[in-house]
């Protein structure tokens, strides 16, 4: 009876190291799951989409090779160079163009810059029409108007083109004119005796305030 106690109890006695030894085997070694978990990457934070904005065009303004007044009338005709081949022009563009070629088409640039610029003065002045094409048309203002409309140009020519280049450049304000602020001017050929201020005198005009 002693004997089969004490077999008994040296059969739980070795159940129980058997029973530590695998609860420390388990401790010990991970398992599959926890060896997937140390061999993984850590995780990275995920950074927001840089956005580019859109590109945008910067308008620049053509401008004038010398800031002075009184240039060579060389530089102004490098200007007018630099505008390239006449556009095709419609609206307040084509008065302002066709007006510079009926008026001074043949005359210096400076004479044509400086019509243009009456024309431009006048529609921002408040005392003629707002618009270049009313001041142009304007009753009794110029004579090449017939009507509500002036006489066929021929788009090919020289003239013409000088006269566009030179309305560009009029309505950038990329050149100053011997005449700036000018809002009258007459053919030197008449005397109207206006008793206006003289501003310059050009080619075959001159031009007052």
């Amino acid at each position: 009876m002693k004997a089969a106690i004490a077999a008994a109890f040296a059969l739980s006695a070795s159940a129980a190291v058997t029973a530590a030894d695998m609860s420390s085997a388990n401790e010990a070694v991970p398992s599959a799951q926890s060896f997937s978990e140390l061999n993984a990457a850590p995780p990275v934070a995920t950074k927001p989409a840089i956005v580019f904005a859109a590109p945008r065009e910067v308008a620049q303004p053509l401008a004038p090779l010398s800031g002075s007044a009184d240039v060579k009338a060389d530089n102004l005709a490098a200007l007018v160079d630099a505008q390239g081949d006449a556009e095709t022009l419609d609206g307040d563009m084509r008065c302002l163009a066709g007006a510079v070629y009926f008026e001074s088409k043949g005359e210096s640039l400076e004479g044509q810059l400086a019509v243009a610029r009456v024309i431009i003065n006048r529609a921002k002045s408040g005392r003629f029409a707002s618009s270049l094409c009313g001041v142009v048309y304007q009753p009794g203002q110029f004579s090449f108007v017939r009507g509500r409309g002036m006489p066929p140009i021929p788009t090919a020519s020289r003239s013409w083109r000088e006269a566009v280049a030179i309305a560009q450049i009029a309505m950038q304000d990329s050149w100053d004119s011997q005449a700036e602020g000018a809002l009258f001017f007459h053919a030197r050929r008449v005397s109207p005796g206006w008793g206006k201020r003289q501003l310059a005198a050009i080619d075959n005009h001159i031009f007052y305030r």
